[in-house]
């Protein structure tokens, strides 16, 4: 799944190896139904293993089964920020593992900075705290992600859809049909401002 190229705003959801399908594929497809270029992009440019997520029956922790490929557009450190309208950070157990990466933290810096529309859900708030962009925010995570949002300065809300400004996020994809559509029209909102600007 490779984009070809488009003159529609341009939109990153960040992955890697062990992203969540739900997490990813959701919001992909419903920022093309609002016309955006949905841009994944990972710590290479190849093809990515994602995974499904969820509580099985009896169980009290994750159980992981293999879900989706998904092709990333490009690679952290090819990513001009300043292109991109918004970004989504993706759960799964990725985000522990890519948080690291000094480009991405590069690039997370940037739309927390600039206050572009950034969506997150479960795992993916690791990367965000990471950088050092939750501090005083308010956001939703998977319960078992509070410890990493309060500790970084964040504040754990436990609901469906938590908007703090520019920031939107879930807690699982159980809460896709109530965080995405938010985080759709803050990129609605900034894309209709910047063509009446441009005049």
């Amino acid at each position: 799944m490779t984009n070809a190229p488009s003159d529609k705003p341009k939109v990153l959801i960040i992955i890697g190896d062990a992203s969540e399908t739900l997490d990813t594929m959701y919001p992909y497809y419903r920022l093309q139904e609002a016309g955006f270029q949905p841009v994944v992009a990972a710590p290479e440019k190849r093809l990515y293993q994602m995974v499904m997520h969820e509580v099985k029956p009896g169980w009290t922790i994750t159980k992981e089964w293999e879900g989706y490929t998904i092709n990333a557009d490009v690679a952290f450190s090819e990513i001009k920020e300043e292109e991109y309208a918004g970004i989504m950070f993706s759960g799964g157990r990725a985000p522990e593992y890519i948080r690291y990466d000094e480009d991405l933290v590069r690039v997370t810096k940037h739309f927390f900075e600039a206050g572009k529309p950034i969506a997150s859900v479960c795992h993916g708030v690791e990367i965000p705290a990471y950088a050092d962009c939750v501090r005083g925010r308010k956001m939703a995570t998977v319960p078992k992600c509070k410890f990493d949002l309060e500790v970084c300065g964040g504040t754990f809300v436990n609901e469906a859809c938590v908007i703090d400004g520019n920031l939107v996020s879930g807690r699982t994809f159980h809460d896709n049909g109530f965080y995405v559509g938010p985080w759709i029209d803050l990129l609605v909102k900034a894309r209709d401002e910047a063509t009446v600007a441009a005049g």
